[in-house]
């Protein structure tokens, strides 16, 4: 193989990954999530039963050049302190947001990927629950606006039924 040759490929490699690396609209969405939250969080913990509300909150920011939304949460679930990490992108490869979340109820690591339309992010995992056993998360991100934007994750058990499990609402002063 020429030199020449070689320069080309390896300039065509680096085009293709500076435009893969490029945040573009998808990105500019998550920006609607940056700032100061306070957060309401309902959990439902058994079907048909009203759900249990605690408050906490949510700092997030943009990370790595605009191409990565990370959250810090603090508040409460079961009773007890809860804290959790975050990070949401869009991958411009694979066309689809990413995220990962870990939080202090368990030492597992949530993956999930999905699709956004408008200002709503719909991503889905898998998850073997240590009680439920394995089943399937759906989440949906709604971004109402700079100052509001609603969070809700449901279960889906190993027969298909799905159920809504949480609801956070985020909210921003003034």
């Amino acid at each position: 193989m020429s030199k020449e040759t070689r320069d080309k490929d390896k300039n065509d490699m680096k085009a293709a990954y500076q435009k893969l690396a490029r945040p573009g609209a998808p990105h500019a969405l998550l920006t609607d999530m940056e700032g100061s939250w306070n957060t309401l969080t309902r959990s439902w913990m058994m079907p048909g039963q009203p759900p249990v509300e605690s408050r906490g909150v949510s700092e997030q920011k943009i990370i790595l050049g605009g191409r990565f939304l990370y959250q810090e949460f603090k508040g409460e679930a079961m009773g007890a302190p809860f804290t959790g990490i975050g990070v949401i992108g869009y991958d411009n490869h694979k066309k689809k947001f990413v995220s990962t979340w870990m939080d202090s109820m368990s030492t597992g690591m949530f993956h999930f990927e999905g699709d956004g339309e408008g200002k709503t992010i719909t991503m889905t995992c898998s998850y073997d629950d240590p009680v439920r056993g394995p089943m399937k998360m759906r989440t949906i991100t709604r971004i109402e606006d700079k100052q509001a934007h609603r969070f809700e994750m449901y279960g889906i058990d190993a027969h298909g039924k799905e159920e809504k499990i949480m609801e956070i609402t985020y909210t921003k002063e003034g």
